[in-house]
């Protein structure tokens, strides 16, 4: 598989500012995902905590996703909109945890899941057929089953408080990946209606729940 230059650099730079934050604690501190900081008007930690990572495993898990899920996006939309997603993803999937959090000022998150995420739903949409593999079900699926499961464990996960994993991010990453790659490529709307309409049912489920006060 080629690698574009643009996933080169984005995984060059994220894991140079990673490694910087394992070593410096309080750069660390200064631009991760924190409410309390981000309700006193630091914005810049929407952004900048796409950039910070946990550990070595956290990073590659997410900058090896980016390498696989990459390529799909680039070469249906092109570079710019491949960025457009990735950062819109990112500040979507953060924008959807402040939402969720906002009267929680300790909470705080890091990490590139939201923007890699939004580019994995951008491509399942993209190539709904794509063979995807679990690793609990070591059998091929279709990456808009993948997709959907994804997104219904997401909610699962934000409902249980599941783990020490941002799921809002998640799921709102995939949101701005499935908006954005619906706004480049209007044609999927006639193309591939089927994969439009069931790629949204966990985007829809996700809001009546919060609408209903049933998510938390």
């Amino acid at each position: 598989m080629n690698i574009d230059i643009t996933t080169i650099v984005i995984i060059a730079i994220t894991s140079l500012v990673s490694f910087k934050g394992f070593s410096d604690f309080s750069f660390f501190e200064r631009y991760k995902f924190n409410v309390g900081a981000l309700r006193r008007g630091e914005q810049i930690r929407m952004l900048s905590s796409g950039f910070l990572h946990a550990d070595t495993v956290h990073l590659f898990f997410n900058m090896f996703t980016l390498y696989f899920f990459a390529p799909v996006v680039i070469n249906n939309l092109g570079r710019v909109n491949f960025l457009l997603i990735y950062f819109g993803s990112l500040i979507a999937g953060n924008l959807l945890s402040f939402t969720f959090h906002k009267n929680e000022y300790h909470y705080s998150a890091i990490g590139a899941s939201g923007a890699v995420t939004g580019v994995l739903y951008a491509a399942i949409l993209l190539w709904p057929d794509m063979p995807l593999m679990l690793i609990l079900i070591p059998i091929p699926i279709k990456g808009w089953i993948f997709g959907i499961l994804y997104l219904l464990f997401s909610i699962y996960g934000m409902k249980n408080r599941l783990g020490n994993i941002g799921h809002s991010a998640h799921f709102g990453g995939a949101i701005g990946g499935y908006v954005l790659a619906l706004f480049m490529k209007p044609s999927l709307l006639t193309d591939d209606v089927f994969t439009v309409v069931v790629l949204a049912i966990p985007i829809i489920i996700l809001f009546v729940l919060e609408k209903t006060g049933k998510l938390q």
